[in-house]
């Protein structure tokens, strides 16, 4: 394994700009990269996926994952975000964290496995795009074009600890409704009062049932937005809740229990991202238990939402590091990134074979 690699095109990854929606060069780059190795890779939108060369249908495949879009960098950047720069064994710039650190390792990790002929296993790889948002153009957009997949490997920062389930998303849009009239009058209905009321709702309300693994469903008030001119009592007030849902309660049964305690009208942008997880039987977890991988439950989301087969999220990084000012990744987690893949795969391998 040569760490240099990684490097060299993480650096071209960060040094290229790849907002959500416009990971159109880093589509290419990822591209003209495994044709540089004699892959064959296929493209929609700005999802590139390939192969393994002995690809048999006959055997179970393995999907490897990880998306190569970005967030806006914030304002409390010190560095440049998109000028790679290595400094004390880390490797700092946008998306090295999130998800260009797990996304290099995934890529080396096929081409490790690429020329294989005696795996009996295949093995997928899928660079997506949207990931940051969810978005309808990214991994969901690919799922039917890619060959029937028995599990897969998630790349996100986890410090590689191994995901088992993640927490679903829910986000919505809240309506609370008064009456107009004079500020200085005791007349009308002040809207912003009447979503202070279900606001408070949502800060305290506790939902009965705990998961095991992912803990209490969470709900916070994330964005509010109330009147035009101060001597004008405001009849409308629209606020916005992020809630993350567990396997205890999905997105559409967390959402009546809402619509049943407020008085907003309550509209989700989507309910599509539920709360997923993969047994323990499954030969990929048995294969991380046998490596004594740590195990956890993700209270952060990920395109493991959107499979629909089961999936573990493992990686290089902290993910506390993701969307955060000068953004980085340890040289030493990619190597250790690449290494953890390639025993677990390994190992799946051996699973498989028993």
């Amino acid at each position: 394994m040569d760490i240099q690699q990684h490097i060299s095109l993480l650096s071209t990854l960060i040094s290229t700009p790849s907002l959500s929606r416009q990971e159109d060069q880093t589509a290419t780059i990822i591209f003209d990269y495994l044709k540089s190795y004699g892959v064959l890779p296929k493209r929609k939108h700005n999802n590139i996926w390939a192969t393994n060369k002995h690809f048999d249908a006959g055997k179970p495949t393995v999907l490897l994952n990880s998306h190569h879009d970005t967030v806006k960098p914030n304002e409390g950047y010190t560095l440049d975000p998109y000028k790679p720069t290595v400094n004390e064994g880390k490797l700092f710039g946008l998306g090295s964290n999130d998800a260009g650190g797990a996304l290099v390792c995934l890529i080396h990790t096929f081409l490790h496995f690429y020329d294989r002929e005696d795996l009996n296993f295949n093995i997928v790889l899928a660079a997506s795009a949207e990931e940051e948002i969810s978005g309808q153009n990214g991994i969901a957009s690919i799922l039917n074009e890619l060959p029937n997949c028995s599990a897969g490997i998630v790349g996100e920062p986890t410090s590689l600890a191994v995901a088992k389930a993640e927490k679903g998303l829910m986000v919505l849009d809240c309506y609370a409704t008064g009456v107009s009239g004079h500020a200085a009058r005791d007349i009308g209905k002040n809207a912003i009062y009447e979503a202070f009321e279900d606001i408070q709702w949502f800060r305290n309300y506790q939902f009965d049932k705990t998961s095991a693994l992912l803990g209490p469903v969470k709900m916070t008030v994330a964005m509010i937005d109330s009147g035009y001119q101060h001597n004008v009592i405001p009849d409308k007030c629209h606020f916005v809740v992020d809630v993350r849902t567990t396997d205890v309660y999905n997105n559409q049964k967390a959402l009546e229990i809402i619509r049943e305690n407020v008085k907003s009208k309550v509209e989700p942008r989507s309910t599509r991202l539920n709360s997923s997880s993969i047994d323990e039987s499954n030969p990929l977890m048995r294969a991380a238990i046998a490596l004594d991988l740590p195990i956890f439950g993700s209270a952060t989301l990920s395109d493991q939402a959107l499979i629909p087969f089961p999936t573990i999220k493992l990686g290089p990084g902290e993910s506390e590091r993701s969307h955060a000012p000068d953004e980085f990744i340890y040289l030493s987690e990619l190597e250790n990134g690449t290494m953890t893949y390639i025993n677990l795969l390994n190992q799946y391998h051996n699973i498989l074979s028993i």
